[in-house]
């Protein structure tokens, strides 16, 4: 098995500062260059890095941001999850440097906090664990056991900005580090210029993926709606058979009201459930401890499930933002979807 990090750790004898990992350059997108064949001008929110080579940052000798690096990065999507089968390479136990490495090869939980850096150019195009080639200008990641492949949601503590990634390399195997993320997800959380950031990494099982699809279906067909006016109680206690309560009548119309679609926009999910009166419950709690930070709190049902939700937030980063004000004030931190 050919370990990226092997090389790293190597590294670190020699240096204390390490961020993370690279590779040898590959053929970069054209959006990087001009037709001239200068270097275009990127995105002002874009860290401007000491290049690799020059000594100076937080990563080692030759590693570092690519030479021509593509525009927009910021704006990559995370990784779309997916159930997928357990790769043939990258699963067995190893040892690095004498210590043991078992991956996991279940869906137990897992849920871990500690620094984490990011790899770029020195490895960038060379074969991951995964024996698939390493693009820094992805959404991965490598860990010394997550599944290969799986998925994660790492979260950056200092600002609360949260991506998704697939795990498809290991590493790294420093006492001091729990992920290597690629380049651009390193940018996303906002850490690229640091080297490395305070990281909570949790991993997204099978039920998880299941409900992060079903949210971005649910999403996407709310989009495509054209908006209907919502009946009135008074139009769906007519339609209703005669022996149906009031109550009911009520219940039903709250929840059809509560199908219009949402304003386009980044939205704080805070769990779906399977009783409209569990959902309005969280959402009176909010109300009471948070809701002067809050958006709109509005539950709505889909797919047989009632999920409560806050927004619009205008960009991620607003909504990562209110998610960390929610988690401080001892409420869970919810997720992020966009609609």
């Amino acid at each position: 098995m050919q370990f990226r990090t092997v090389l790293q750790v190597l590294a670190i004898s020699t240096i204390v500062a390490l961020a993370g990992c690279s590779t040898t350059p590959l053929t970069t997108p054209s959006a990087g260059k001009s037709a001239s064949g200068s270097s275009a001008t990127r995105s002002s929110t874009t860290p401007v890095l000491p290049p690799a080579g020059s000594g100076r940052g937080g990563y080692y000798k030759d590693d570092g941001p690519g030479d021509d690096i593509p525009d927009g990065l910021e704006n990559l999507p995370d990784a779309e999850p997916r159930i997928e089968p357990y790769a043939n390479r990258g699963n067995k136990p190893y040892v690095v440097f004498g210590k043991q490495y078992v991956p996991i090869a279940d869906e137990r939980p897992f849920k871990q906090r500690g620094r984490g850096s990011w790899y770029g150019k020195k490895f960038h195009g060379q074969k991951t664990s995964s024996g698939e080639p390493y693009d820094m200008y992805q959404m991965t990641a490598a860990h010394p056991t997550l599944p290969i492949p799986s998925y994660a949601r790492v979260t950056n503590l200092s600002n609360g900005k949260q991506v998704i990634v697939r795990v498809n390399d290991r590493g790294p195997f420093h006492s001091s580090r729990v992920i290597d993320l690629s380049y651009t997800a390193a940018l996303k959380l906002g850490y690229i210029g640091h080297g490395s950031a305070e990281l909570e990494v949790e991993r997204l099982l099978a039920a998880d993926i299941e409900r992060i699809n079903a949210n971005k279906g649910a999403a996407s067909v709310a989009s495509d709606a054209s908006p209907v006016q919502a009946p009135t109680v008074e139009a769906v206690a007519l339609a209703a058979p005669v022996m149906q309560n009031s109550a009911s009548v009520a219940t039903e119309a709250a929840a059809q009201q509560s199908t219009a679609v949402l304003p386009t926009g980044f939205y704080l999910q805070f769990g779906a459930y399977s009783q409209m009166a569990n959902a309005e419950a969280l959402r009176a709690r909010l109300v009471q401890d948070v809701g002067n930070s809050l958006p709109q709190l509005k539950v709505e049902p889909s797919n047989n499930l009632y999920r409560l939700y806050s927004g619009p937030f205008a960009s991620r980063d607003e909504a990562a933002a209110a998610a960390l004000q929610v988690q401080q004030s001892g409420v869970n931190k919810p997720f992020i979807v966009q609609r």
